[in-house]
C-alpha cells in the first residue's frame, strides 16, 4: 500500500535540490579503475550477461520483436504506464509479461540471471541516449513521497543519503546521488549483476525497513521517480559500480 497521497510539490523539490547541470552519475564518483572497466566492453564483466541475453533473445524474443537493435530507445523510456493493464511497469516486468502472455512460458524470478541478461541487453540498445521517462501521475508523486519518507528502525529516508549527503563518504565510499542510469549493472560489491530493485531492497534492509515486493506499486513508483529525476542523463547500461 502506498504510504502517502500524491504530493506534487515534492516533484518540484526534487529538481530544485539537484540542478540538471549539477547531477553526477555514479560513474563520476567511481575510481579510475572502475570507470576503465565500464568503458571497455571486453573488460566489463556485465557483458557476460549481455552475451547470455543475446542467446535468449535469438532463441525466442526475436520471433516477435525482430533484431534486438530495434529496441533502441525502449529502456530510456521505462518505467512506463501500460494502458491495457492499468499499471506502471518496469523493463523487467515487461519482459516477464512477454514470456507469460506471448510465449506460454513462466515468468523469471526477479534476480534470475536470465531476466538480468535480457534487461541488460535491452538496456544496452539505449546506451548513450538520454533518459526520457514520462512523469505520469499519481505514480510520480507517490514515488517522490516514498523517496522522502523516513523508514525503518533507523528512521531514515532515501533523500537523507542521496540528496542531503551525496558526495560525502560512508564506510570509505562516496555516497552517490542515486541516479538509475546504469541499471542493470555489475557491482563489484556483489560480484555480479543486479537490478535497480536489488539496490532498493538493499537500502531498505540497511535502514531495517519493510521491503517492497518487486512487483509492487511502491517499487515501480519509486523507480519512476528516480528515473524522471535523472531524465536527460545518459543511459550507461550495463554500468560497473563499486
Amino acid at each position: 500500500m502506498i504510504r502517502h497521497a500524491a504530493v506534487p510539490i515534492l516533484i518540484l523539490a526534487a529538481f530544485l535540490s539537484i540542478g540538471a547541470s549539477d547531477r553526477r552519475s555514479g560513474y563520476d564518483d567511481a575510481s579510475p579503475e572502475t570507470r576503465a572497466m565500464q568503458d571497455d566492453d571486453a573488460a566489463n564483466p556485465a557483458f557476460l550477461w549481455v552475451k547470455q541475453g543475446e542467446a535468449l533473445w535469438s532463441g525466442g524474443c526475436a520471433n516477435c520483436h525482430g533484431d534486438v537493435s530495434l529496441m533502441r530507445g525502449v529502456a530510456a523510456r521505462y518505467p512506463a504506464f501500460d494502458l491495457k493493464r492499468d499499471r506502471l511497469m518496469t523493463v523487467e516486468q515487461r519482459i516477464n509479461l512477454c514470456r507469460t502472455d506471448h510465449m506460454a512460458a513462466p515468468a523469471y524470478a526477479w534476480d534470475d540471471d536470465r531476466l538480468l541478461a535480457l534487461s541488460a541487453l535491452v538496456g544496452l540498445q539505449s546506451r548513450g541516449m538520454p533518459l526520457a521517462a514520462r512523469p505520469r501521475e499519481p505514480f510520480m508523486s507517490e514515488g517522490a513521497a516514498l523517496f522522502r519518507e523516513r523508514m525503518g528502525q533507523l528512521n531514515m529516508s532515501c533523500a537523507q543519503c542521496h540528496e542531503e549527503r551525496a558526495g560525502q563518504r560512508l564506510a570509505g565510499s562516496t555516497i552517490p546521488e542515486g541516479h538509475p542510469n546504469g541499471y542493470p549493472e555489475y557491482r563489484l560489491e556483489w560480484q555480479g549483476m543486479g537490478s535497480l530493485y536489488r539496490r532498493l531492497r538493499n537500502c531498505l534492509n540497511g535502514v531495517r525497513a519493510e521491503v517492497f515486493t518487486p512487483d509492487s506499486r511502491e517499487a515501480a513508483s519509486l523507480a519512476l521517480f528516480l528515473t524522471v529525476r535523472a531524465n536527460g542523463m545518459i543511459v550507461e547500461t550495463p554500468a560497473v559500480r563499486p
